[in-house]
């Protein structure tokens, strides 16, 4: 079971994909993603796929949110908050 951690170690950029996973430190290619918590810099609507599989939208996600949802992937379609951040 995946537990959320109080700071994060590492921060990457997040472009919003369709097709990929999120890669991280252990896993480049994404295929072995536990998860990662995000921030979101600019509101809005946010489809991400958990580490556990549900394919999910949250909706009017406010500006400088930290998202606290073990995420693998973020979606391009549905997405509309912006400068989002993975932290691990």
């Amino acid at each position: 079971m995946a537990y959320q951690k109080l700071q994060a170690y590492k921060a990457a950029n997040v472009t919003p994909n369709d097709s990929s996973n999120i890669p991280n430190i252990s896993s480049p290619d994404g295929l072995k993603n536990n998860g990662c918590v995000l921030y979101i810099g600019s509101g809005g609507d946010v489809r991400v796929l958990t580490s556990s599989g549900d394919d999910v939208t949250f909706t009017n996600v406010a500006d400088g949110t930290f998202f606290p949802v073990q995420v693998v992937k973020v979606f391009n379609t549905d997405t509309t908050a912006s400068g989002i951040i993975a932290l691990w």
